[in-house]
């Protein structure tokens, strides 16, 4: 029935996962995992014995050592486990599967309209997850594509770490709980996590858009201290800063697109007037990328200067239309600044973040992922 994922969780454990994943099929030897991770020679054996057990890990072949005979290499499972990445949208949803190397297997995607209710809502995200996974993996798991109900065949295939879901903020990411989703108050208090909870039965995460993608950008080996800006029905960030997702004591870091620039400027959704949000819309609204790119870049200096980031990432579906003069604009803001400021190096770089159109919808699955190779911040 496959690894119980849930069970092989420890601290121990996701440190001999994490280095079996990063060693990719080349493997690694069990005196290899005792030197890297300071486990004694005798605990990383009890832990990769029950690893393979389990079928998380299998043996890649066998390397020649300096003395004695050659060592066992051993190399993680992918197709052992796997997370649902949701991108919930507010006109459209994507879902993609996840092994345990974080490479898209599945993806599926329909419209969607975030204020049709929440049991509407609700329903379409279940019934896309559960078309995925069964079309993907409970045929190969459990010998059978038509088990009812569904949310039963997720739960019993043992593969599923859970799902991960992201939608614009804000958000209480602890507890799965909504607040006022900008042009959506009708979400307010709604307890998403627990609903599609018990709708799947699978584990399910709940974050914010930009903290998922955010991660998986981190998982996937953007370094340093970062900010993702995503531009498309809404404007927001989600921020690296010391290896980790910074998402504030509720949640609330990376509410970019609603800080006031221009106090007598337009009314936002948010109740505020000049919110960069409003401004950068409007402005994609009338066709002038230039101008949206002029704003995005005022705010994206506030925040190089209030956090001393190393890097801007820009992502979502507007900037995706046509990322050239974004970039371009961006940077030009931030060159700008750091010119006036008397800055003795080079502005910080702009690029458009890698993933594309799934990026958000990825980083969500590296919410259950993460956890598992020991990354706190999934």
């Amino acid at each position: 029935m496959g690894a119980n994922l849930l069970a092989v969780r420890s601290h121990n454990t996701a440190l001999v996962l994490d280095l079996l994943r990063t060693a990719g099929t080349d493997g690694i030897s069990r005196l290899e995992l005792a030197e890297r991770t300071g486990l004694t020679p005798q605990a990383v054996s009890k832990i990769t014995a029950r690893l393979r057990e389990s079928g998380l890990a299998a043996e890649a072949g066998r390397r020649a050592s300096t003395g004695g005979k050659p060592r066992t290499v051993l190399r993680l499972v992918p197709e052992a486990g796997h997370a649902v990445g949701v991108h919930l949208d507010r006109d459209e949803l994507r879902v993609v599967l996840v092994d345990l190397t974080g490479a898209v297997v599945g993806e599926r995607g329909a419209p969607l309209d975030l204020g049709a209710g929440a049991g509407v809502v609700v329903e379409a995200v279940a019934r896309e997850v559960e078309e995925l996974v069964i079309g993907t993996v409970v045929p190969d798991v459990v010998g059978s594509a038509d088990l009812r109900p569904a949310s039963a065949a997720l739960a019993a295939t043992g593969h599923l770490l859970g799902v991960g879901v992201a939608l614009p903020g804000p958000l209480d990411h602890a507890h799965g709980v909504l607040h006022r989703v900008t042009g959506f108050p009708e979400w307010d208090g709604f307890p998403l996590r627990d609903a599609l909870a018990r709708r799947l039965g699978v584990p399910v995460v709940v974050d914010k858009d930009t903290n998922a993608a955010a991660l998986g950008l981190a998982v996937g080996g953007v370094g340093g201290a970062f900010a993702y800006l995503h531009l498309g029905t809404g404007l927001g960030a989600g921020l690296v800063i010391g290896g980790g997702v910074h998402r504030g004591a509720r949640t609330g870091a990376g509410e970019f697109g609603h800080q006031v620039i221009q106090l007598d400027g337009p009314p936002c959704d948010c109740g505020n007037r000049g919110c960069i949000e409003a401004l950068c819309l409007a402005a994609v609204a009338r066709g002038d990328v230039d101008e949206a790119a002029r704003v995005l870049g005022a705010g994206a200096a506030n925040l190089v200067g209030l956090l001393d980031i190393d890097l801007v990432l820009l992502g979502g579906r507007t900037v995706a239309a046509d990322p050239e003069p974004f970039v371009r604009g961006v940077a030009a803001v931030l060159d700008e600044r750091a010119r006036r400021e008397g800055a003795r190096e080079a502005a910080v770089p702009v690029r458009v973040a890698p993933g594309g159109a799934r990026g958000v919808a990825e980083g969500a699955a590296q919410l259950l992922l993460g956890p598992l190779f020991g990354r706190a911040d999934g």
